[in-house]
């Protein structure tokens, strides 16, 4: 039997030498002549999930022949990162602060660049002291404020978002954490439902992405829901409305964190500074390409 590797992913599950080796170089392969960037990251990530391992099972086990059923599931998984389905689209999960997420069409991935503002907020957080009580507003999958409950141990969170499939999502990823009993959560747009309520801080992730910018973004990001990407025209829109809503709500002496786009940041800290009864500077956190991707911005004692 020839060995030769067959061309494309449909004929994976028709060829019966693949080993764990083998067949991840082809992937790289296959995914480098596709444009894709993590192209060895991504092959191992696929595979690891359908042998239900861990990536460093894949390397001490170059030898080890996969089963057809295996290379089945493998060849879809193939084909869908092919097409451009992001890579926790596709297995439906995604690290972050070092806990897993589930991910589903109706969420954005958590991303690297978020983690700045997680770990931001969570030392200021200890600072204040007194039991932290957060929102976590556009929540999504539930990525920063059921990290900070699991971070600190005194924190209570409520969590909105305008999508109830989304807030489904984040329900879930609550109970999988073990920190549902620490959270709330609201279907609504922005603060609109926490009227009423006040928080040591409000944090977010908003929609930053400027309206001409949207058409030239990863096609694996074209897929996330655009209600969580589009910004508005010049991509503050929900920062505007955050500066406006979001300060009534925060305790004296509490704060507003939120992750900004590229060249957002003074834009957005002038905004939420020039809001009622808020400090008149606010701190701006760079990412660890040295971006300014955190704008923290402080409610009047």
């Amino acid at each position: 039997m020839s060995c030769k590797p067959p061309k494309e992913p449909s004929a994976l599950n028709k060829f019966d030498m693949w080993t764990i080796g083998s067949v991840l170089k082809w992937t790289q392969d296959y995914f480098e002549k596709k444009g894709i960037d993590t192209p060895r990251l991504d092959a191992e990530v696929l595979l690891a999930d359908v042998l239900g391992c861990e990536r460093i099972y894949l390397y001490v086990n170059f030898d080890k022949p996969l089963e057809k059923d295996e290379l089945a599931r493998y060849r879809k998984m193939v084909e869908k990162r092919a097409r451009r389905f992001s890579v926790a689209h596709i297995i439906g999960k995604k690290e972050f602060m070092g806990l897993t997420f589930k991910v589903t069409e109706a969420t954005l991935v958590p991303r690297p660049d978020t983690e700045i503002l997680v770990g931001a907020a969570a030392e200021r957080l200890k600072k204040i002291g007194n039991a932290p009580h957060i929102a976590d507003i556009g929540t999504g999958t539930g990525a920063i404020g059921l990290s900070l409950c699991r971070l600190m141990s005194e924190v209570t969170a409520v969590l909105t978002d305008i999508s109830d499939a989304a807030l489904a999502v984040a329900e879930e990823n609550a109970a999988n954490l073990n920190v549902a009993d620490k959270c709330r959560f609201f279907l609504g747009d922005l603060t609109a439902p926490l009227a009423g309520q006040n928080f040591t801080a409000i944090i977010a992730n908003p929609p930053y992405i400027a309206d001409e910018q949207l058409s030239g973004i990863a096609p694996e990001v074209q897929r996330e829901p655009i209600t969580a990407l589009a910004g508005g025209k010049d991509g503050l829109d929900f920062y505007r409305r955050l500066a406006n809503d979001a300060p009534p709500l925060i305790t004296p002496g509490g704060f507003m964190a939120v992750e900004v786009g590229i060249g957002e940041a003074a834009s957005v800290a002038e905004l939420f500074t020039a809001a009622s009864n808020m400090e008149k500077t606010a701190e701006i956190i760079k990412d660890l390409a040295g971006i300014e991707r955190v704008v923290i911005a402080w409610k009047q004692q």
